[in-house]
């Protein structure tokens, strides 16, 4: 009796212990693997997505021009007269304020350098290698001109290129009492055909004139002091 009962124990505790097996599942289909669950169709769409977007390429943000901070304004000379650019690009002086003809860009162009440029004619006031002043179509080296502020706090514009080679004198652009153009050499800092008053307008941004356009003639003297 003692055996039988430590038998049955025995096969009770080991139905306790042992898992009853599951039962065996539908067959499948010969010919491959079942369809994918739900989540797997889930995980494969997101992988999808996710090649999706590292293959497309962003598109190439064009930089922007670069801008400078000038200011639109009228040159009064010291003899009363204001520059003046006709549609051709004439340069001479006049005693009328109004008109187009009378409004100039100031761009700045490097330190204290500025090129002035008819609002009209869209052309460049320059002074060349003899010191005459004309107007250039085009953005060159002999359209840069140093400004400088004077004792009575009028600006004078001289030549950023050109200069007395012996004495060493700056170029300053200038009107005479009739209101022409004076040639650079024969305009003195210290006399009114120098000194220009600007009268500011509006400041304006302008693009960067084209630098690959500045070309200094062969033998051109050091820059103006």
């Amino acid at each position: 009796m003692a055996a039988l009962a430590s038998s049955l124990i025995r096969q009770r505790r080991g139905g306790r212990e042992v898992p009853p097996a599951r039962p065996p599942g539908p067959p499948r289909p010969p010919g491959g693997p079942g369809p994918p669950s739900l989540c797997q169709q889930q995980l494969r769409g997101l992988v999808a997505k996710v090649r999706g977007c590292g293959r497309r390429r962003r598109p190439r943000e064009k930089p922007p021009e670069p801008q400078l901070r000038g200011a639109v304004a009228k040159l009064r000379c010291g003899h009363g007269h204001y520059l003046h650019m006709g549609p051709d690009g004439r340069l001479d002086g006049t005693w009328e304020e109004a008109g187009p003809g009378t409004l100039f860009n100031l761009i700045p162009v490097g330190l204290r350098v500025v090129a002035i440029q008819g609002a009209r004619a869209g052309r460049y006031v320059a002074m060349n290698g003899a010191g005459i002043v004309y107007a250039s179509v085009h953005f060159t080296a002999e359209c840069r001109f140093k400004e400088c502020v004077f004792e009575n706090y009028h600006v004078l514009y001289a030549s950023a290129l050109y200069r007395q080679r012996r004495s060493g004198r700056a170029w300053y652009l200038g009107l005479d009492r009739h209101g022409r153009p004076m040639a650079g050499h024969r305009v003195r800092k210290d006399k009114a055909a120098a000194h220009f008053l600007p009268q500011l307008l509006e400041v304006a941004l302008y693009r960067e004139p084209s630098l690959h356009e500045v070309e200094e003639p062969p033998g051109a003297p050091p820059e103006a002091t």
